[in-house]
Parts: C-alpha cells; sequence; structure tokens
C-alpha cells in the first residue's frame, strides 16, 4: 500500500497510543501524562513510528505534531465505557478532515462478534475506499467482544479477527493478543498481506512487558502498538528504548 513506508522503518512498526483518554477516561492519567504535549515529546524522543489520536488532540495540538516529525494516525471512532449493552463504536472523524490534520493513516475499530458489527463493517467500507482513493493507509482495530463470541476459543478468535482484516480490505490490523504465541502465529498467516500490530495492553511491570514483546515480535507481527506500559512508565523513554531493541535487534 503507498504511504505504508511512513509508518514503519525497516519493515517494523512502534506505535504510541493515546486514544484511552475517550475510552477509558482520564483515570489513567496524572499530571504529567494528562497532556497531550507529554506524549508528543515521548513520540518523538523515544523514535516511535506513529502516533495515535483522537481528532480532538489532533486539532488542538496539530501543530507540535507536525513539528515533532511523529507520523500522525487519527483514530476516527470511538466511544466510553459508561454505555451498557451490545459493543458499538461510531464514526467521529471522516477522512477528508483526518487529511486535513496531517494523517498519515486513519484507524477504525470493529467489534467482531458484537450485534452491532454490521454498522462498523458498513462504516469501515466507506473509510477504506476513501482513505485508499488518497493513498493512505487503514488501520483497523479488531477487537471480540459481545454475546456473539460466548463460549468461543480465543485463539479461533483472534485467528478469525486477522482474517476479517484481510478480506475487508485493512492494510494492518491491530489485535489484542491471548498470550499463547501458536495462536498469534497461526493469525499472522491469516492475515496474509495484512500487516499485524498487537496492542500493548493494560498496564503491567516492565519486566513483564518487555517478554511479551519479545515473545509477540516472535511470532512474525509488523510491530506493537503501545500506550500505557509507555506512557504510564516512571521512566517512559528507557522503556521504549528496550521495546525498539527487542523490535529491531531482537
Amino acid at each position: 500500500m503507498k504511504g505504508m513506508d511512513k509508518l514503519l522503518r525497516d519493515g517494523k512498526a512502534m506505535f504510541l497510543a493515546y486514544d484511552q483518554g475517550l475510552e477509558h477516561g482520564p483515570i489513567e492519567f496524572n499530571d504529567s501524562n494528562v497532556n497531550p504535549k507529554d506524549i508528543i515529546s515521548i513520540a518523538k524522543k523515544g523514535k516511535f513510528t506513529g502516533v495515535i489520536f483522537q481528532k480532538g488532540i489532533a486539532e488542538q495540538y496539530r501543530g507540535e505534531i507536525k513539528k515533532s516529525g511523529v507520523p500522525l494516525i487519527i483514530k476516527l471512532n470511538g466511544k466510553t465505557n459508561l454505555s451498557k449493552g451490545e459493543p458499538l463504536s461510531t464514526q467521529l472523524c471522516t477522512v477528508k478532515e483526518a487529511l486535513k490534520l496531517g494523517a498519515s493513516a486513519v484507524g477504525y475499530t470493529i467489534y467482531l462478534g458484537s450485534e452491532h458489527e454490521g454498522v462498523m463493517f458498513h462504516e469501515f467500507a466507506e473509510i477504506e475506499r476513501e482513505a485508499h482513493l488518497n493513498n493512505i493507509p487503514v488501520i483497523v482495530w479488531i477487537y471480540p467482544r459481545g454475546k456473539g463470541i460466548e463460549g468461543k476459543d480465543s485463539g479461533m478468535l483472534l485467528a478469525y479477527s486477522a482474517r476479517v482484516a484481510l478480506e475487508i480490505g485493512a492494510d494492518m490490523v491491530k489485535l489484542h493478543w491471548n498470550g499463547n504465541k501458536k495462536d498469534l502465529e497461526w493469525a499472522v498467516k491469516a492475515a496474509g498481506k495484512t500487516k499485524v500490530v498487537i496492542a500493548g495492553g493494560t498496564k503491567t511491570d516492565t519486566k513483564n512487558f518487555l517478554k511479551e514483546v519479545k515473545d509477540i515480535m516472535d511470532c512474525g507481527v509488523c510491530g506493537l502498538a503501545i500506550g500505557r506500559n509507555v506512557w504510564q512508565a516512571k521512566e517512559p523513554l528507557k522503556v521504549a528504548e528496550k521495546v525498539r531493541e527487542i523490535i529491531w535487534n531482537n
């Protein structure tokens, strides 16, 4: 895909994710990382290949993001964790708006197995079509959620998520790993030419996190999209440096 090279370095990716403010609320932040400028600084100094923001931060901090030189990925949909029932995340930003804000790629979440997955598939199809007409990559977050996944094997759902990304035309898919290396290896194969990045997950101690990064990279993924395990760390740049060493130097 034309434009994907902006997000990769030697074919690998390390994204700094910061869409948690909408998804989880300000409970995730402290006095430092509540400020998007702090995240932009970490993204630049940590040599991330992309930074993920929602529309509002991309608008309000446009100058700082542009000055940093870190490729911008704008998340086009989102929801809070306050709503109940079957998960549904609808579009908040258009591809046209993202391009005006300087985005190098756009992202969209689909909750596979939700009774509302059809709504999200429809929105994604329109986004993918417009993004590719404008030669920018589309990253799809695919997370199995809802009544449709009850009783289903986590390895099967991981591979199903990866395959869906390929089938619907995503250039890259962001997945939650279930901790099983064989399952992840199969999911990477199921994704075909769609590149796979793994979500950094909930905050854990740095030693365990870095072991997970090593295991993840062993499975043939393209890289990781990390948030809290970096910007919630006591020394974010040191964690970023260690992650870089694993991704690019194993």
